[in-house]
């Protein structure tokens, strides 16, 4: 979808029809369709063994993957690259005319991703750009340094003596993958591309917070220590792991750190990717790998200034009702911020008691689905701190799905580095956001189902994903679950803000050459979000150029459908909502899907 369709709300065209249910047992072009999809599923979990833990799927003839890691070398990037080139090669054997209109959803889904992932890791050669771009392979948010102890410690099961021995195997295995990614970064590094200062600074804190324990303290041991117990296995597998982690583990992280401390002395503290190779190119593929929607740097700026201006007219008066009347809307949501009444203390105990707050809301709105969707997860949800020896460089939150095999519960993260980072009034959206009737709802009614192939239920476009969840956030309010709660509402009213000015500063950075100074000053000054959390943001968009913009674009696409369905006879807000069964998908096929079912010209 390029731009004009986007802002103009064009029909897209694309041959994807509106899905009725599906056929229990497809015949034909079909069914053949179907098992070439779960044909390529199944050989992609076995390049991506962590995959099929997350999902559940490391049992029976899968049951070796438990002991490995991902392939993170140049060598299973290449692997990878082929096999979507020979993915791709073989949908083209199958025709839209000779499908049902379900198939040609699937088809065209599939189709898509491949096309956008091989021609961005054909184009740019650095760091990941197969699907998702991340221009560093080492950063506070990209690098197996930070994701493989947090992965075995949430993910990895130990239920048996075979388990555990598979979690040392894993172990064992990730110092090459601290080697291997230490490689592509030099590599890219000859090409000048790798994180500006202050991103390097904070992935040295993140990889030192790692080296400062000793190993039988380390995250990777703790973690083993624990489920051993909890299984009644001895604790002979955490003394091995001490031992991997002292002899393998830790040299391996100092090689890095050395090789990071290295960059660092050459590091500039330009923001934006610009700098980089083919750079403006660069981003306008980032960000149409994010949104979905083709649109320049200037265009998405221009659009996030005007959903600055609409968004901020309605605090400001909702603010001057409450009193509070002096200074811009961002100078005020700063004093919000600040006032003790709406803060939990920066403790432990004051962390608990901020989950305990949002547990309560999210067992609130579970009680209320049922008002507006005919179907609900029936995956269990878990609130959980960030790990601490992860939280400087984590987002402020994020959503794990449920494992298919129902062995683990979807899990949402919430960064607490610092509470003041988190403000009463603002909890209740980041529930609805993170977890219903947001990402949880989302995920979970794609991956329970039954009737789309297991490609489609965990495929995820960013653009479809937190356009929902930031959608989410609006039904909520409509829901009335700000009724009497103004300030809850100044909170769902920021989280629109805080997107809208995402579109600004981003663009500002990788398009416009704004400074990371310039762009945390520009977030702090518009939505009132506190220093530290703002900084944190903005770093975050240093380093995944574009995916900060597909929220309230993706938004904005979900809200027209949903008021151009409202007009056509015999609207029903819950049959609009069983478009989540359809699966994630583009913004073009989604657009096209809704017109379809609604009979919208």
């Amino acid at each position: 979808m390029d731009r004009r369709q986007f802002v103009k709300g064009a029909t897209a065209s694309m041959a994807t029809a509106a899905l009725p249910l599906r056929a229990a047992t497809p015949g034909g072009a079909d069914a053949s369709l179907r098992a070439t999809l779960d044909r390529f599923f199944y050989a992609r979990l076995e390049e991506s063994p962590q995959q099929a833990t997350r999902l559940g799927l490391d049992s029976g003839p899968r049951a070796g993957l438990k002991a490995k890691l991902d392939d993170v070398s140049a060598a299973g990037q290449a692997k990878r690259l082929a096999r979507a080139r020979k993915e791709r090669a073989e949908l083209k054997r199958f025709t839209p005319a000779g499908l049902s209109a379900e198939s040609r959803l699937d088809l065209d889904v599939v189709t898509y991703q491949l096309d956008h992932a091989i021609s961005g890791a054909e184009r740019f050669t650095y760091g990941d750009s197969l699907g998702r771009f991340a221009p560093y392979i080492l950063s506070q948010l990209t690098g197996p340094y930070r994701d493989v102890p947090d992965f075995l410690e949430s993910q990895a099961r130990v239920r048996d003596a075979d388990e555990a021995d598979a979690y040392l195997a894993r172990l064992a295995a990730f110092p090459k993958a601290i080697d291997d990614s230490s490689e592509r970064q030099k590599s890219d590094a000859a090409r000048g591309v790798f994180a500006p200062d202050y991103i390097l600074d904070t992935t040295l804190k993140q990889i030192g917070a790692v080296l400062d324990k000793r190993p039988e303290q380390s995250v990777m041991v703790t973690a083993l220590a624990t489920k051993l117990k909890a299984a009644g296995l001895p604790a002979t597998h955490a003394e091995k792991a001490a031992g991997i982690v002292r002899d393998g583990v830790f040299p391996a992280m100092e090689r890095q750190k050395a090789l990071v401390a290295a960059l660092r002395t050459r590091a500039v503290h330009d923001a934006g990717c610009w700098r980089l190779p083919d750079g403006e190119a660069y981003y306008a593929a980032a960000a149409e790998a994010a949104t979905t929607v083709r649109m320049s740097g200037d265009e998405i700026h221009r659009l996030g200034l005007a959903q600055v201006a609409e968004i901020g007219a309605r605090i400001d008066t909702i603010l001057k009702g409450q009193g509070l009347t002096t200074g811009t809307v961002g100078q005020r949501l700063v004093v919000l911020n600040e006032r003790p009444d709406q803060l939990y203390p920066n403790t432990d105990p004051g962390r608990e008691q901020l989950l305990a707050e949002l547990n309560r809301h999210l067992k609130a709105m579970q009680a209320r689905l049922p008002e507006s969707f005919a179907n609900v997860p029936k995956a269990p949800i878990e609130i959980r701190r960030v790990p601490p020896t992860i939280q400087a460089g984590a987002p402020g939150g994020y959503y794990e799905n449920a494992s298919l095999d129902g062995s683990r519960p979807a899990i949402y993260y919430i960064n607490l580095r610092d509470t003041f980072d988190r403000p009463k009034f603002g909890l209740a959206t980041l529930t609805y956001h993170e977890g219903v009737p947001g990402h949880h709802l989302q995920v979970s009614v794609a991956l329970e189902s039954e009737t789309i192939p297991l490609i489609r239920r965990r495929s995820f476009f960013s653009g479809y994903g937190e356009g929902w969840a930031l959608y989410s956030e609006q039904l909520a309010d409509e829901m009335g679950m700000y009724e009497g709660d103004p300030l809850g509402q100044v909170g769902y009213l920021q989280s629109l803000l805080f997107r809208a000015t995402r579109l600004v500063v981003d663009s500002g950075m990788h398009a416009r050459r704004w400074s990371r100074e310039q762009a945390t000053d520009y977030l702090i000054a518009t939505t009132g979000i506190a220093r530290g959390r703002s900084q944190g943001e903005i770093d975050r968009y240093t380093v995944w150029p574009g995916q900060a913009c597909s929220y309230k674009i993706g938004h904005t696409m979900w809200v027209r459908l949903r008021e151009a369905a409202r007009k056509q006879p015999g609207f029903d807000l819950k049959e609009f909502h069983k478009v989540l069964l359809q699966g994630a998908m583009p913004l073009a096929v989604l657009e096209r899907a809704v017109k379809q079912r609604w009979g919208i010209a």
